[in-house]
């Protein structure tokens, strides 16, 4: 039995709350369960300088956590002075995940960044990121198409992440924090709504998985990630 009586299969509570933020061209309040994280897009007239004169745009991320998004207060990375691995490590998957489904030259020379911000966390956070950034970022291009700013439609498709785990010799979908912070393996899944695998993170923190675990794992993962795309596309609708 899972710590929180869901069945092996069965995600969280999912839900998209769009236009969260006044001022932002697209956010959405994503929440999986008790892991709830704040997505803003944000439109800019320029690219990276290494992009300058090529033609194409650019899609990137940042993440963060607010101290009492956790049990206990997390310092302010700012008030570090630097950023942690962890955060440099999550927020260039999400930008990589995002631009697994943009058609950057057809976003012109321009720049969209979506922010990530964890108001509360409960496992699942990196995965909630990509889910609710690519709302965001629909309704970014949204606010562009209205302003004739392209020609051709960017986005290619949906694309949604979720973690799978070994939890008690069990394969589970949609790990939460009792799970995640006791399981055998764990793993994160970014996939397109056309099934296509965009990255995959697994981690044994005891025995070595088998490559059968791996292929169980990803048969949950297409599973949930059909489901939260099936989200997706009625929080657009």
């Amino acid at each position: 039995m899972r710590p929180s009586g869901r069945k092996p299969d069965e995600l969280r509570a999912v839900s998209f709350e769009r236009g969260f933020t006044r001022h932002a061209e697209g956010s959405c309040l994503v929440r999986f369960g008790d892991t709830h994280v704040l997505c803003t897009a944000s439109l800019e007239e320029r690219v990276p300088p290494w992009l300058k004169g090529g033609g194409k745009g650019w899609v990137t991320a940042e993440y963060g956590m607010l101290p009492r998004a956790t049990h206990d207060r997390t310092r302010r990375e700012a008030s570090a002075g630097k950023q942690s691995g962890r955060t440099q490590e999550i927020q260039r998957l999400v930008g990589r995940s995002l631009r697994a489904v943009v058609d950057l030259p057809a976003l012109g020379e321009r720049q969209i960044t979506l922010d990530c911000d964890v108001l509360q966390a409960d496992g699942g956070t990196r995965t909630a990121a990509i889910t609710g950034s690519w709302v965001a970022l629909f309704d970014c291009l949204k606010w562009m198409e209205q302003r004739s700013m392209f020609k051709q439609w960017p986005l290619k498709d949906h694309v949604a992440a979720i973690s799978c785990g070994i939890h008690d010799n069990l394969p589970v979908l949609d790990l939460d924090y009792p799970e995640d912070s006791s399981a055998g393996t764990d793993a994160n899944f970014v996939m397109t709504g056309s099934g296509g695998i965009v990255e995959i993170q697994g981690t044994a923190e005891g025995e070595p998985f088998s490559e059968a675990t791996l292929g169980e794992l990803l048969a949950l993962a297409k599973k949930g990630i059909g489901e939260l795309v099936a989200k997706q596309k009625a929080a657009i609708a």
